[in-house]
């Protein structure tokens, strides 16, 4: 993947500063994906861009790629709370991402062996009851979003997409959330 050296980091925060608030100006929010394989991908990554950016910069947290990076979504979402705007619940399997690093895979071949899962599957390893609790905490309001890159012919899209939703619902719902759609 391409990195980014820290010391780019105030520049490029910068320019995504002036882009954001123009955007505000317009009536619309930015929000920053973070994501494997790009230069903010790890949690120290994304802890340097929100350190370097203006509040206009929002944070698409994303549960499964900030695991499969190695960081620590609790700390993160603590954090940097106040400046989510957006979530992806994407559960990881803790067994790939284990032959993942063993086996020195890319992400893509991580993502077709089966790292990511949703919400509610039990061979997954992010509690969402937790987050949901951490995001009430911290004050979060806004889409919570089921998503598992996964192969359909592995992992039939209905059943794992009714498995997300069915945990998402009561995960958020049991932390206080008005869950609406």
């Amino acid at each position: 993947r391409p990195r980014m050296p820290e010391a780019e980091f105030p520049a490029y925060a910068a320019k995504l500063t002036t882009f954001a608030e123009w955007m505000k100006g317009e009536g619309i929010a930015m929000t920053f994906h973070h994501h494997m394989g790009t230069v903010v991908e790890t949690e120290r990554e994304v802890d340097l861009l929100m350190q370097h950016s203006g509040e206009a910069v929002g944070l698409l947290l994303d549960t499964g790629h900030l695991t499969f990076a190695g960081g620590n979504v609790a700390a993160t979402t603590r954090r940097w709370g106040k400046r989510i705007n957006h979530v992806h619940c994407k559960n990881i399997r803790p067994l790939v991402l284990a032959e993942v690093h063993r086996n020195r895979w890319s992400f893509l071949k991580g993502v077709i062996e089966g790292v990511f899962t949703v919400p509610g599957d039990l061979e997954g390893c992010i509690d969402y009851r937790s987050f949901a609790r951490i995001l009430k905490e911290v004050g979060y309001s806004g889409w919570a979003v089921v998503e598992a890159e996964q192969d359909p012919k592995k992992a039939n899209p209905l059943k794992y997409a009714t498995m997300g939703i069915t945990e998402l619902r009561a995960a958020f719902g049991e932390a206080g959330f008005e869950i609406v759609g």
